[in-house]
């Protein structure tokens, strides 16, 4: 290794973590062989490049002979932020290859993506994309032995036809620490073939540290386009269009179990307001599209539960956190993420079950309440009847006392018949009111004992929302802290 007259650099001027959350598109110069050497990268540097690399160096010989070193490997002061390419298939070797041009560089690079025959022969390059455990360790041992919190490690990687695997592969050096993935949107066997950009935009939409897009991109105009087409940008995800949804289903919620509460809308107003045409049409499929929510809730709370312990199992040691404190907040910003749609899923399905059974309390209290005042109207009506026949009777016994005084006792005897009559019907119509007041007075007092019951059903349902709200909040002061 040498420099030129000003001498080798001490220490990186710049952390290349630094330009990822600029917020503006990275241009790097990629690695090229026999191109990316010291003159070149000074070259490219005066027009605007950020970041440059050096050309592939199989890390064994670079390691084994100094003549390599310095064959392979040239800087000075002002050739910075610069990350050192290697090609290795074993984990130590890397790590030594690393401690070498730490003091040189502001970063390794381990290629996953060459294509060319030897090197996938000698197990370098893109055959280790396929050995996803390899990587890991070749990065968790740089992480582990590299004392500069500063030093970034990176890979390069090609795209796999099944792309979950290439996703899978990027989460899992994600998981490790990797500062950037760069990936070049072919698969080993493709050269010329257009570059699948979109695949690079799926990748960057699943993790949460920085995408660098590689294939095809000749000029600024095209790395601009590809910026547009792909976001790899290295800024960081927002919220995801389904939590975003989840979240909005969360607030309207919470707006219509208010609306529902408010005190001053009577349940039978409630009942009108769901007898209209179009809630109507809509209560057709309310339990299936009930049951439809209540399902993808229970899906998103799974999988919310699956990605908090997916991110809360990664154990991060006191050193692995002082070399990289950028992954660390890569890993706590996806378990704060996590948290997050665990939060907001569970609550929304908490919430839409409150929902559905206010609603079905409302319209039970509404037909009660309607029920309760049919019985009033009725027995008011017997009453009534009652106090008619009570008069007429009064007025036929006034009748029969006439007649009995002029001594028409034929007239007074089938008179008393039809009195006795009009007294036997009075009679079962009193019946028949007693018992309708009596039965009016037990559904009066059911319909009290239910509303009591609603009102115990909504207060334990209101502790059991603000236990769930402490819950939050308590886990948010520990995350906090």
């Amino acid at each position: 290794m040498s420099g030129d007259g000003e001498g080798i650099k001490g220490c990186p001027g710049k952390e290349p973590g630094d330009l990822f959350r600029s917020g503006r598109v990275v241009k790097i110069c990629a690695p090229m062989v026999r191109y990316s050497k010291l003159a070149f990268r000074t070259l490219v540097r005066k027009y605007g490049c950020d970041l440059c690399y050096t050309p592939m160096i199989v890390a064994a010989d670079f390691v084994r002979s100094a003549k390599a070193r310095d064959s392979e490997f040239t800087t000075n002061k002002g050739d910075n932020p610069l990350i050192v390419q290697f090609a290795a298939k074993e984990a130590q070797v890397l790590c030594d290859a690393a401690r070498i041009v730490c003091p040189f560089a502001d970063g390794i690079d381990l290629n996953c993506g060459c294509p060319q025959r030897w090197a996938m022969a000698e197990g370098y390059g893109a055959c280790l994309i396929n050995k996803p455990e390899l990587v890991r360790d070749m990065v968790r041992h740089v992480r582990n032995q590299i004392d500069n919190p500063r030093f970034s490690v990176s890979i390069k990687i090609r795209i796999h036809e099944d792309l979950k695997r290439t996703v899978d592969l990027c989460q899992k050096a994600e998981a490790t620490g990797v500062s950037w993935i760069t990936v070049h949107g072919r698969n080993v066997e493709e050269r010329h073939q257009p570059v699948h950009y979109d695949a690079i935009k799926v990748i960057k939409e699943s993790l949460s540290i920085p995408i660098v897009a590689n294939g095809d991109i000749k000029t600024l105009k095209d790395a601009e386009n590809v910026h547009h087409l792909t976001g790899a940008d290295g800024r960081r995800g927002t919220m995801t269009f389904q939590w975003t949804a989840v979240a909005t289903f969360l607030y309207g919620e919470v707006a219509v179990i208010l609306v529902l509460c408010l005190p001053f809308i009577s349940p039978l107003r409630w009942q009108k307001i769901f007898m209209i045409p179009l809630w109507s049409k809509i209560a057709v499929f309310w339990n299936k599209m009930f049951l439809t929510i209540i399902v993808l809730l229970i899906i998103l709370f799974l999988d919310a539960i699956r990605e908090v312990r997916k991110y809360s199992a990664i154990q991060v040691t006191e050193k692995v956190a002082n070399v990289n404190t950028n992954a660390i907040d890569h890993i706590h910003m996806k378990l704060f993420r996590s948290q997050r749609n665990l939060y907001i899923s569970g609550f929304s399905l908490f919430l839409w079950l409150v929902l559905r059974r206010t609603i079905t309390l409302l319209t039970q209290l509404a037909k009660s309440m309607a029920s309760h005042a049919a019985l009033e109207t009725q027995v008011n009506d017997a009453t009534e009847a009652a106090k008619k026949y009570v008069a007429e009777n009064e007025r036929l016994q006034e009748a029969l006392n006439e007649r009995r005084s002029n001594g028409n006792k034929e007239s007074a005897k089938v008179i008393n018949e039809k009195l006795k009559k009009e007294i036997e019907h009075l009679k079962s119509e009193l019946q028949k009111t007693s018992n309708a007041l009596f039965k009016a007075n037990n559904e009066v007092t059911a319909v009290k004992k239910q509303s009591e019951g609603l009102k115990r059903e909504y207060d334990r349902l209101m502790k059991e929302h603000e236990r769930l709200q402490d819950s939050s909040s308590e886990a948010e002061d520990k995350k906090d802290l």
